[in-house]
């Protein structure tokens, strides 16, 4: 054991500002994983997805909808085969999203991208089976209508659940859960103090 610890160690002379560098990235790390809630993403909860005041008008018209009473975001927005690609696709997702927001790129106009496209078709279809047993969009998914053949169940439902939301100007008093403060409470009282 010695041994191993003697070969991950730096240099003598590297020894304090390795440990003061992993320090302070373990603790940005620590202070980010606080500030983002990140613990929140991983439940169903359709609270979280206002952690980003721009999903605001999403979350405002789905409260709204039919569709509350049943189903909650992720039971759309992410696959549901198995537990390993739900969370999978919740990471790669969130990642993106977490980029896009942090370097301010979200768009004003959200549009699902073709992968998530795949998962709420998929959903809809997994949700509304009995209801559509009759109708042709049953086999249909999103490498068939790009050849022109058959349409997507929101190109028809174009009002379920969101409406035709398209930017935060679209529900602008809309009765939402305003987001929480990501500074701690004793932090913040200790900064009041000085």
């Amino acid at each position: 054991m010695g041994s191993l610890i003697e070969k991950v160690m730096p240099p003598p002379g590297w020894r304090t500002p390795v440990i003061v560098i992993v320090g302070v990235l373990v603790g940005i790390s620590a202070y980010l994983f606080v500030a983002s809630n990140a613990v929140s993403y991983l439940s169903d909860a359709p609270e979280t997805c206002v952690n980003c005041h721009i999903m605001n008008p999403q979350y405002a018209t789905w409260k709204h909808s039919s569709h509350r009473e049943n189903a909650t975001c992720n039971d759309c927005h992410v696959p549901h085969e198995n537990v390993v690609r739900k969370y999978l696709f919740k990471a790669m997702d969130g990642m993106r999203h977490a980029y896009v927001f942090t370097t301010r790129g979200e768009p004003q106009v959200i549009h699902i991208k073709e992968a998530g496209a795949g998962v709420v078709q998929t959903n809809c279809i997994r949700c509304h089976s009995q209801l559509n047993d009759n109708v042709a969009t049953r086999h249909t998914f999103t490498d068939v209508v790009e050849h022109g053949e058959g349409k997507l169940c929101w190109q028809c439902h174009r009002e379920v659940p969101h409406g035709r939301v398209n930017s935060l100007s679209s529900a602008p008093f809309a009765t939402i859960i305003p987001a929480t403060e990501p500074v701690a409470k004793w932090l913040k009282k200790e900064l009041l103090q000085k």
